[in-house]
């Protein structure tokens, strides 16, 4: 019998075996298609079919908030094409088994597979951090308002789910899931390179700051800073909606409801949103994070599976740490001023929320995870929390 696959036949650890190498190359393949439906989409664009999903104007009147508004699909759609067409090249040595110990013996292992490994960490970030905008994250953080607005008279009732997603935004998302695609195969290649488990990355017991009391301990920290941070902003516009000129002038909140009546319910509306995730979060280090607390029907004093909760953690993670990218290049861009810093200074430290709360998702996945089914590494006895139960 092996660790790694509890089986005793060679057919049954020949077929495990098989089963994993195909499940670790998942997200390498993946990423390939992805790439290769971009490649054809870019030259589609160069070559004249309408959608490019950049540059300002039509079809995307609020594209000065990308990093790539100034791109033009003539001659621009061309470097969209070659960006797919290196994912591609990527993806597919990433896909290739690595020799354990990174050996130089091809491609796959020892330097190509290094060299592969790090331009999918260049492309990656740029998928999931440089072409997002905040439009990403308010496309989130609405859709479950407009939803049902269809149903309510006022400012929501004539706004629906397209206007939260056009085409652009909806471009944000899918080149956001490219660049966690492009992620998680380097994840997954540098593991089998060093020959570590490719599905938990252990080559050795947990110890250090990834061991689950210490993972317990910085995990509370990152727990408090994420709550806290988005704070400032809520007040702001909490204080908006009272009619409060709360960072900013009373002429800003007139002129802001007489051109767009509303606004400041919709802000109110996301402050209220930001701080039922901060409620959220605690539930990372609390016993009800843990446990589904007594009074949800049907699922009171079960474990709570980790995925539940890390990985919408994570991605609200991503989407605000890239909301409050988009503030800071505009604060060095000059556009604001600071008689009206309520409108844009809170946004400003969404990257500090960001990362304090992926921090808090990572401590709540290496406190929790199990022993490995694969390899065996790893405790069966988890550390919970010792704040009060649910």
């Amino acid at each position: 019998m092996t660790a790694d696959s509890g089986m005793t036949t060679d057919g049954g650890v020949t077929a495990m075996t098989g089963r994993m190498t195909a499940i670790t190359r998942a997200p390498a393949l993946a990423a390939a298609v992805w790439s290769a439906v971009y490649l054809v989409l870019g030259a589609a664009w160069a070559l004249g079919v309408p959608g490019f999903p950049w540059g300002t104007g039509d079809p995307d009147p609020d594209g000065a908030l990308s990093l790539l508004a100034g791109l033009d699909p003539g001659p621009d759609a061309w470097w969209v094409a070659a960006f797919a067409a290196l994912a591609l090249a990527v993806s597919l040595t990433l896909a290739a088994t690595p020799r354990p110990g990174g050996r130089p013996d091809g491609l796959a292992g020892g330097w190509g597979g290094r060299v592969a490994v790090g331009f999918a960490w260049v492309l990656a970030a740029a998928l999931v951090l440089a072409i997002p905008d905040s439009r990403l994250m308010m496309g989130v953080a609405y859709t479950p308002l407009l939803v049902f607005s269809g149903f309510f008279d006022g400012p929501f009732g004539q706004v629906g789910l397209a206007d939260a997603w056009p085409w652009p935004v909806l471009n944000q998302l899918l080149c956001l899931l490219g660049g966690l695609l492009l992620a998680r195969a380097a994840v997954i290649h540098r593991r089998r390179a060093r020959a570590a488990c490719a599905a938990c990355g252990r080559d050795e017991e947990d110890s250090g700051w990834t061991s689950r009391e210490a993972a317990a301990r910085w995990g509370r920290r990152a727990v408090a800073v994420a709550v806290a941070t988005p704070l400032v902003y809520c007040l702001t516009r909490w204080a908006w909606v009272l009619g409060i000129p709360l960072g900013v002038s009373r002429e800003f909140l007139e002129e802001g409801a007489r051109d767009t009546p509303g606004i400041w319910l919709a802000g109110a509306y996301l402050a209220t949103f930001g701080a039922l995730g901060g409620l959220l979060t605690l539930g990372l280090v609390q016993r009800w994070g843990e446990v589904f607390p007594r009074w949800i029907p049907g699922l009171r004093g079960r474990r709570v599976p980790p995925p539940l909760a890390v990985v919408p953690a994570s991605f609200v993670a991503i989407i605000i740490t890239v909301a409050g990218l988009t503030y800071l290049r505009w604060t060095f861009a000059g556009r604001f001023s600071m008689a009206e810093w309520g409108a844009w200074l809170p946004e400003c430290f969404w990257p500090v929320w960001g990362a304090a709360l992926g921090a808090a998702a990572l401590a709540y996945h290496l406190r929790r995870r199990p022993a490995c089914r694969r390899c065996g590494r790893g405790s069966a006895a988890l550390v919970t929390t010792d704040v009060g139960a649910g």
